[in-house]
C-alpha cells in the first residue's frame, strides 16, 4: 500500500512554518478488516539533519493526519526532512526546502 506524504516549509520572519499532510487510514481495531489497529506510531522532522520535532502517536489520531508547527533557525534553501513509521512497519518520508 502506498502512503503519500506532503510537506511545505516557509520562512516567516525568524521562524520556519512547516505544514504536513500524511495520507494514512489510521484505523482503530473496530474499523480494521483484520480486527487489528493500523496507525502511525512515530513521526520525526529534521532541519539540516537536526531533529526539530518528534512525536509518538496512537490510534486516537484521525485518518489522513494534518499537522503544523514552527521552529527557529531556518534559512531559505535549507532542507527539512520528515519520516514516519506505523505499527505495521510501513514507513514514509518527505523532503522539502525552506522557501
Amino acid at each position: 500500500m502506498s502512503y503519500k506524504t506532503r510537506m511545505r516549509a516557509k520562512l516567516k520572519g525568524d521562524f520556519t512554518e512547516v505544514k504536513v499532510l500524511i495520507k494514512h487510514p489510521m484505523k482503530t481495531k473496530a474499523k480494521s478488516r483484520d480486527g487489528k489497529p493500523h496507525y502511525i506510531e512515530e513521526v520525526m522532522v529534521a532541519h539540516n539533519g537536526q531533529v526539530v520535532m518528534s512525536a509518538e502517536w496512537g490510534g486516537g489520531v484521525s485518518a489522513n493526519p494534518y499537522f503544523a508547527f514552527s521552529f527557529e533557525g531556518g534559512k531559505i534553501g535549507d532542507t527539512v526532512t520528515l519520516t514516519w513509521k506505523d505499527n505495521r512497519d510501513n514507513t514514509g518520508e518527505a523532503v522539502t526546502q525552506i522557501k
